[in-house]
């Protein structure tokens, strides 16, 4: 038998509606100065459990976090758990991955951009539901600061296949791994809870890192 979904937070709601993010822009939800040097921005995508965004979010308290989830039942099991642990750095945004990327970082906002191991729909039909795409890839290298970067990780063959065709099809990125196109392992970094699974299983991991070659991102303060 299932357990109730809890839905009361205890603590400060770290939720944000799209709308109101699209709106008020990333300064004006964390409250950042209009001026002067803004914190570093980090955006995670497809936050799943939460464990990974937690980490990160618990080793830098200096550095505004947002987490991106397209399931709504994810997103509140995550605000309970931000609460919890009192973290005043993360906002967490329902929403699909392509629209975040559009509208919710302004062009050369952000410092870093995680996607771990997104669903890689293996079916052949499925192909398009996949995140990593030509245009989503580019909108992601347009919202990157100068020598920011793109972190994707994958257990999934033929998706890291198809991730490095469309990596190295952007100009405005480089792999930071070159020349290997991924790294098998990345030493100190941290892992999500469906990575020890996919590992306990055998399962090959792909980890990617592509930098901005910051032409035409102007890193901005909004």
């Amino acid at each position: 038998m299932s357990r109730s979904l809890k839905y009361e937070i205890p603590g400060i709601d770290p939720r944000v509606a799209f709308d109101e993010w699209a709106e008020k822009g990333w300064a004006s939800v964390f409250g950042t100065a209009a001026h002067g040097d803004r914190p570093k921005r980090v955006l995670e995508i497809g936050f799943g459990r939460g464990e990974f965004l937690l980490a990160m979010a618990a080793s830098a308290p200096e550095v505004e976090f947002v987490g991106i989830e397209v399931s709504y039942k994810r997103t509140l099991k995550m605000a309970r758990k931000v609460a919890r642990a009192g973290f005043s750095n993360v906002r967490l945004v329902e929403a699909r991955a392509e629209e975040a990327i559009q509208h919710l970082a302004g062009p050369g906002t952000l410092d870093q951009i995680w996607i771990n191991f997104s669903d890689p729909w293996p079916k052949r039909r499925q192909g398009h539901r996949r995140v990593i795409q030509r245009n989503f890839v580019g909108d992601a290298a347009v919202a990157l600061a100068s020598n920011g970067h793109f972190y994707v990780a994958t257990d999934d063959v033929p998706y890291a296949h198809q991730m490095n065709e469309v990596f190295s099809a952007e100009p405005r990125l480089e792999n930071a791994y070159a020349p290997w196109p991924f790294l098998p392992e990345v030493p100190g970094r941290g892992q999500t809870g469906y990575e020890e699974q996919w590992r306990a299983a055998g399962r090959p991991m792909h980890f990617f890192s592509h930098r901005s070659r910051g032409a035409g991102n102007g890193t901005t303060n909004e």
